[in-house]
């Protein structure tokens, strides 16, 4: 598979490049353009089909892998998880709020009112 065209950067836009290939994949994802399981390219065979460094697509990979987005078999290299990505990340968020509440000294009503006030709701 071809991912040119599927995760195009554009030097011009705002924000770093890791970000737009991060961001395109889970576009592409939640799309259906690339499905569960899907094996993804090498860093360095995805570095080279979008003519971009092999740290920035690293950096990509490891955000995407962090997430839940993209998981890594060892040697038999990369792949779409196959969890839902916005459930992935949402996880990964909720735990990271949890324990930055926790170590503030925050109950869960406390911490609560943060996220209805970020939603606008409070």
């Amino acid at each position: 598979m071809d991912f040119t065209e599927l995760l195009k950067t554009d030097v011009r836009q705002d924000g770093p490049l890791f970000e737009q290939i991060r961001v395109r994949m889970i576009d592409a994802v939640r799309a259906g353009d690339l499905p569960a399981g899907t094996r993804l390219p090498t860093v360095r065979e995805l570095a080279g089909q979008l003519g971009l460094a092999v740290n920035t697509v690293a950096r990509a990979y490891r955000e995407l892998e962090a997430a839940g987005i993209v998981e890594t078999r060892g040697r038999f290299g990369s792949f779409v998880a196959s969890s839902d990505p916005v459930d992935a990340a949402m996880t990964v968020a909720a735990s990271d709020f949890v324990a930055a509440a926790r170590a503030v000294g925050l109950g869960r009503d406390d911490a609560l009112r943060y996220l209805d006030a970020a939603f606008g709701t409070a």
